[in-house]
């Protein structure tokens, strides 16, 4: 993994080039990759910190994956959009497609195209892969929330894929350090300066889903989240199981950005498993049309339900008043569900 100070400020021995001569960099590295695809020449242009993309690609991979997200939206079929999508984003929305074929055979009765509007991009600069950048964008749907898009790609020649979804509300996301021609700077996994490092915030916060603790804020994907879970499990006749795990590995991986305070904006993705298991006598609740479709098994006394979570957190810088990690947003979605 990159160190730090590559991220953020480059080679400490190299000025940083001007605008114009980081394009050419960009170009230099676009050559090279075709140069060696064609088994010509061996490069390192991975090493190089450059912008994830130019502001024209950003807007281009909005564009291309709202297209997609339509049609796979409007038809019930996950195979239309699963080339823009990944990560927990992907599981997300796969899921959801699924059911909605189960239950729609024809298509999505109820669909409403999605329209992105006011659309700001924050783009980092980094070395190696994946490159990576922010659209914030205003949606027409969502109850006025903003959605807040990551979008990656692990090499050229592939797509730009939405990783990480969650919906924000205006004016609630931090300023970003951002250099002289305006890139953002990219937090490394593993770093030092923060209160919690972005590697460790899905472990940490499944944690304290499952014991508390201090190291976050309160807030109402935190302790009124602990509230509603120690409610549900309290219920007679029906006991409710939790179990929450890290999911780091490959496109659930965290990204972070530093923000103009020393801290980061994290996000990551978690994993969890809620059952339901009734009394001798008693059975578990009907669940609705959706959690049906992605049922295998017959719930006779148990239902199992998994998801797949995308938060984003604020991260502050280590040493700071307050010192606790606040998550602005959480999206959670059923993947699958067994029934026993």
């Amino acid at each position: 993994m990159s160190s730090e100070r590559s991220l953020t400020s480059g080679a400490p021995s190299r000025r940083r080039p001007r605008r114009r001569d980081r394009y050419a960099l960009i170009a230099a590295s676009l050559t090279a990759v075709s140069l060696l695809a064609s088994g010509c020449v061996v490069v390192h242009g991975e090493r190089e910190v450059l912008p994830g993309a130019t502001a024209k690609e950003a807007a281009k991979a909005v564009e291309r994956f709202t297209d997609a997200y339509n049609k796979a939206d409007a038809a019930y079929d996950a195979s239309l959009d699963a080339e823009y999508t990944t990560g927990a984003l992907g599981a997300i929305d796969a899921a959801r497609l699924k059911a909605g074929r189960v239950n729609n055979p024809g298509g999505n009765p109820d669909h409403k195209p999605l329209v992105l509007s006011d659309v700001s991009y924050t783009i980092p600069e980094k070395a190696g892969w994946p490159r990576w950048f922010v659209a914030d964008a205003k949606g027409n749907k969502g109850g006025g929330a903003r959605w807040l898009l990551v979008f990656t790609r692990d090499a050229l020649s592939q797509p730009w894929q939405a990783t990480y979804l969650t919906l924000v509300a205006p004016g609630s996301l931090p300023k970003f350090e951002k250099d002289e021609d305006g890139w953002a700077q990219a937090v490394p996994a593993d770093t030092t300066r923060l209160a919690l490092a972005p590697e460790d915030l899905s472990q940490d916060y499944t944690e304290y889903l499952q014991t508390g603790g201090g190291a976050f804020a309160d807030g109402p994907y935190t302790s009124a989240l602990r509230a509603t879970r120690a409610k549900n499990t309290s219920r007679p006749g029906l006991a409710t199981q939790y179990i929450d795990e890290q999911l780091t590995e490959g496109d659930y991986a965290p990204l972070a950005l530093r923000t103009a305070d020393g801290g980061a904006l994290v996000f990551f993705t978690t994993h969890h498993y809620v059952k339901q298991t009734a009394a001798q006598g008693a059975a578990v609740p009907t669940p609705n049309k959706s959690v049906q479709a992605l049922t295998t098994g017959e719930i006779k006394q148990s239902l199992t339900m998994e998801f797949v979570a995308g938060e984003v957190a604020l991260a502050p810088a280590k040493g700071s008043a307050g010192g606790k990690v606040s998550l602005l947003s959480r999206l959670e979605g059923l993947t699958t569900a067994k029934g026993e």
